[in-house]
């Protein structure tokens, strides 16, 4: 009973907004930011080299959703108004597996800057 509440929630939330989570264009379409990955990914996780659209649109809209509440919901702690990467790493450390991954990728994104600062600085002489 509560599920069907629910469904008729996000099915009232999508005819009112007429977005359903992504950007519009103008005329109903709306621009797919993340489509190409999305396929690719879902290639690599095992689906169809050329899965369906309506499945795309579909991951599509779950992705948009999840980066503008996250974005919200940083943007209303911290530094108000601003996002930063402190705030996103505070809202998912309750989440094991996302937190290990945003570590390993900031983690990475340092090695990679201190490596391009060795090149240039081999390379450039500095």
């Amino acid at each position: 009973m509560a599920d069907e509440e629910d469904e008729a929630g996000f099915e009232e939330e999508l005819m009112e907004d007429g977005s359903g989570g992504g950007v519009d264009v103008g005329h109903g379409r709306r621009k797919r930011l993340f489509s190409k990955e999305l396929r690719c990914m879902m290639y690599g996780f095992g689906d169809d080299q050329n899965p369906y659209t309506e499945s795309v649109d579909i991951l599509e809209d779950l992705v948009i959703e999840f980066i503008t509440e996250m974005t919200h919901k940083s943007m209303s702690i911290g530094r108000q108004g601003r996002v930063q990467v402190e705030d996103i790493v505070f809202l998912i450390r309750k989440d094991p597996r996302k937190f290990a991954r945003v570590k390993d990728l900031l983690t990475m994104n340092e090695e990679l800057k201190r490596a391009r600062k060795a090149f240039d600085e081999a390379n450039y002489g500095s």
